[in-house]
Protein backbone atom coordinates (compact mmCIF):
# COMPACT_ATOMS: atom_id res chain seq x y z
CA UNK A 1 0.00 0.00 0.00
CA UNK A 2 1.44 3.35 -0.96
CA UNK A 3 1.32 6.42 1.21
CA UNK A 4 -1.26 8.03 -1.07
CA UNK A 5 -3.68 5.11 -0.81
CA UNK A 6 -3.49 4.79 2.99
CA UNK A 7 -6.80 5.54 4.69
CA UNK A 8 -6.95 9.07 6.01
CA UNK A 9 -8.52 9.87 9.38
CA UNK A 10 -11.89 11.49 8.99
CA UNK A 11 -12.81 14.67 10.77
CA UNK A 12 -16.43 15.47 11.34
CA UNK A 13 -17.80 18.83 10.32
CA UNK A 14 -19.29 21.07 12.98
CA UNK A 15 -22.75 20.45 11.51
CA UNK A 16 -22.28 16.67 11.74
CA UNK A 17 -21.11 16.94 15.36
CA UNK A 18 -24.16 19.05 16.21
CA UNK A 19 -26.50 16.56 14.53
CA UNK A 20 -24.90 13.55 16.23
CA UNK A 21 -25.04 15.25 19.64
CA UNK A 22 -28.83 15.27 19.30
CA UNK A 23 -28.98 11.56 18.49
CA UNK A 24 -28.27 8.44 20.49
CA UNK A 25 -24.90 7.72 22.06
CA UNK A 26 -22.55 5.24 20.38
CA UNK A 27 -23.30 1.62 21.17
CA UNK A 28 -22.76 0.73 24.81
CA UNK A 29 -20.50 -2.12 23.74
CA UNK A 30 -18.12 0.30 22.00
CA UNK A 31 -18.14 2.73 24.91
CA UNK A 32 -17.34 -0.07 27.35
CA UNK A 33 -14.57 -1.33 25.05
CA UNK A 34 -13.10 2.18 25.08
CA UNK A 35 -13.51 2.24 28.89
CA UNK A 36 -11.60 -1.04 29.22
CA UNK A 37 -8.89 0.02 26.77
CA UNK A 38 -8.56 3.32 28.64
CA UNK A 39 -7.85 1.32 31.80
CA UNK A 40 -5.02 -0.52 30.06
CA UNK A 41 -3.50 2.75 28.84
CA UNK A 42 -3.91 4.42 32.22
CA UNK A 43 -2.06 1.57 33.90
CA UNK A 44 1.05 2.79 32.10
CA UNK A 45 0.44 6.39 33.14
CA UNK A 46 -0.06 5.37 36.77
CA UNK A 47 3.18 3.34 36.73
CA UNK A 48 5.21 6.20 35.24
CA UNK A 49 3.78 8.78 37.66
CA UNK A 50 4.31 6.38 40.58
CA UNK A 51 7.92 5.80 39.56
CA UNK A 52 8.66 9.50 39.19
CA UNK A 53 6.94 10.31 42.50
CA UNK A 54 8.87 7.56 44.31
CA UNK A 55 12.21 8.77 42.96
CA UNK A 56 11.51 12.46 43.66
CA UNK A 57 10.31 11.82 47.22
CA UNK A 58 12.76 9.00 47.96
CA UNK A 59 9.82 6.76 48.81
CA UNK A 60 11.09 3.35 49.92
CA UNK A 61 7.82 1.76 51.07
CA UNK A 62 4.39 1.87 49.48
CA UNK A 63 2.66 3.00 52.68
CA UNK A 64 5.06 5.87 53.39
CA UNK A 65 3.84 9.02 51.73
CA UNK A 66 0.90 7.24 50.15
CA UNK A 67 -1.35 10.31 50.49
CA UNK A 68 1.09 12.28 48.36
CA UNK A 69 1.27 9.41 45.87
CA UNK A 70 -2.53 9.28 45.67
CA UNK A 71 -2.70 13.05 45.13
CA UNK A 72 -0.07 12.85 42.38
CA UNK A 73 -1.95 9.98 40.69
CA UNK A 74 -5.28 11.82 40.93
CA UNK A 75 -3.72 14.95 39.45
CA UNK A 76 -2.05 13.02 36.61
CA UNK A 77 -5.27 11.16 35.72
CA UNK A 78 -7.30 14.37 35.84
CA UNK A 79 -4.82 16.23 33.65
CA UNK A 80 -4.75 13.37 31.14
CA UNK A 81 -8.50 13.46 30.64
CA UNK A 82 -8.89 17.24 30.79
CA UNK A 83 -6.12 17.76 28.24
CA UNK A 84 -7.47 15.28 25.70
CA UNK A 85 -11.11 16.30 26.15
CA UNK A 86 -10.31 19.98 25.63
CA UNK A 87 -7.95 19.29 22.71
CA UNK A 88 -10.07 17.39 20.23
CA UNK A 89 -12.56 15.69 22.55
CA UNK A 90 -10.90 12.28 22.39
CA UNK A 91 -8.49 10.37 24.61
CA UNK A 92 -6.27 7.77 22.99
CA UNK A 93 -8.83 5.01 23.65
CA UNK A 94 -11.69 7.17 22.40
CA UNK A 95 -9.81 7.73 19.12
CA UNK A 96 -9.31 3.99 18.72
CA UNK A 97 -13.01 3.26 19.30
CA UNK A 98 -14.26 6.30 17.29
CA UNK A 99 -15.97 8.07 20.17
CA UNK A 100 -15.77 11.83 20.81
CA UNK A 101 -16.88 14.02 23.68
CA UNK A 102 -18.81 17.17 22.77
CA UNK A 103 -21.27 19.51 24.46
CA UNK A 104 -24.97 18.73 24.29
CA UNK A 105 -25.07 21.13 21.30
CA UNK A 106 -22.18 19.37 19.52
CA UNK A 107 -19.47 21.96 20.23
CA UNK A 108 -16.06 21.27 21.79
CA UNK A 109 -16.29 21.16 25.57
CA UNK A 110 -14.97 23.93 27.79
CA UNK A 111 -12.26 23.60 30.42
CA UNK A 112 -14.94 23.89 33.11
CA UNK A 113 -16.98 21.06 31.61
CA UNK A 114 -13.86 18.90 31.29
CA UNK A 115 -13.00 19.51 34.93
CA UNK A 116 -16.57 18.80 36.04
CA UNK A 117 -16.71 15.61 33.96
CA UNK A 118 -13.32 14.42 35.26
CA UNK A 119 -14.62 14.76 38.82
CA UNK A 120 -18.07 13.28 38.13
CA UNK A 121 -16.60 10.35 36.23
CA UNK A 122 -15.57 9.07 39.66
CA UNK A 123 -19.24 8.03 39.97
CA UNK A 124 -17.99 4.87 38.25
CA UNK A 125 -15.96 3.96 41.35
CA UNK A 126 -16.60 6.05 44.45
CA UNK A 127 -20.11 4.95 45.54
CA UNK A 128 -19.10 1.32 46.22
CA UNK A 129 -15.83 2.40 47.85
CA UNK A 130 -17.68 4.86 50.08
CA UNK A 131 -20.32 2.25 50.96
CA UNK A 132 -17.62 -0.33 51.74
CA UNK A 133 -15.83 2.17 53.96
CA UNK A 134 -19.07 3.01 55.79
CA UNK A 135 -19.87 -0.64 56.54
CA UNK A 136 -16.27 -1.48 57.38
CA UNK A 137 -15.42 -3.84 54.53
CA UNK A 138 -11.67 -4.29 54.16
CA UNK A 139 -11.37 -7.51 52.18
CA UNK A 140 -10.45 -6.97 48.56
CA UNK A 141 -12.95 -9.58 47.33
CA UNK A 142 -15.78 -7.59 48.94
CA UNK A 143 -14.49 -4.27 47.61
CA UNK A 144 -14.00 -5.55 44.06
CA UNK A 145 -17.30 -7.42 44.14
CA UNK A 146 -19.14 -4.28 45.23
CA UNK A 147 -17.37 -2.27 42.55
CA UNK A 148 -18.25 -4.82 39.86
CA UNK A 149 -21.92 -4.82 40.84
CA UNK A 150 -21.97 -1.01 40.93
CA UNK A 151 -20.36 -0.72 37.48
CA UNK A 152 -23.06 -3.02 36.10
CA UNK A 153 -25.76 -0.87 37.73
CA UNK A 154 -24.18 2.39 36.55
CA UNK A 155 -23.80 1.04 33.02
CA UNK A 156 -27.39 -0.23 33.02
CA UNK A 157 -28.64 3.28 33.80
CA UNK A 158 -27.86 4.21 30.19
CA UNK A 159 -30.93 2.22 29.13
CA UNK A 160 -33.09 4.55 31.21
CA UNK A 161 -31.38 7.88 30.55
CA UNK A 162 -32.00 10.14 27.53
CA UNK A 163 -30.10 9.20 24.36
CA UNK A 164 -28.40 6.34 26.21
CA UNK A 165 -25.82 8.70 27.71
CA UNK A 166 -24.04 8.11 31.02
CA UNK A 167 -25.29 9.92 34.12
CA UNK A 168 -22.16 12.06 34.43
CA UNK A 169 -22.58 13.22 30.81
CA UNK A 170 -26.15 14.31 31.45
CA UNK A 171 -25.13 16.23 34.57
CA UNK A 172 -22.19 17.89 32.74
CA UNK A 173 -24.27 18.57 29.62
CA UNK A 174 -21.85 16.64 27.46
CA UNK A 175 -22.45 13.90 24.92
CA UNK A 176 -20.49 11.02 23.49
CA UNK A 177 -20.83 10.80 19.72
CA UNK A 178 -19.77 8.34 17.02
CA UNK A 179 -16.97 9.70 14.83
CA UNK A 180 -17.15 7.08 12.11
CA UNK A 181 -18.00 8.50 8.70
Amino acid sequence: MTASSAPQPTTLSAATCKARAQGPAPALRRRMAAFTYEGVLLFGLVMVVGGIYSVLTNQRHGLHGREGMMAAQFLALSLYFIWFWTHGGQTLAMKTWHVRLVTEKGDPISLGQALQRALLAWLWFMPPWAAAWLVGWHQSKLLYGAMGVWILIYTSLTWLLPQGQFLHDIICRTRLIDTRA
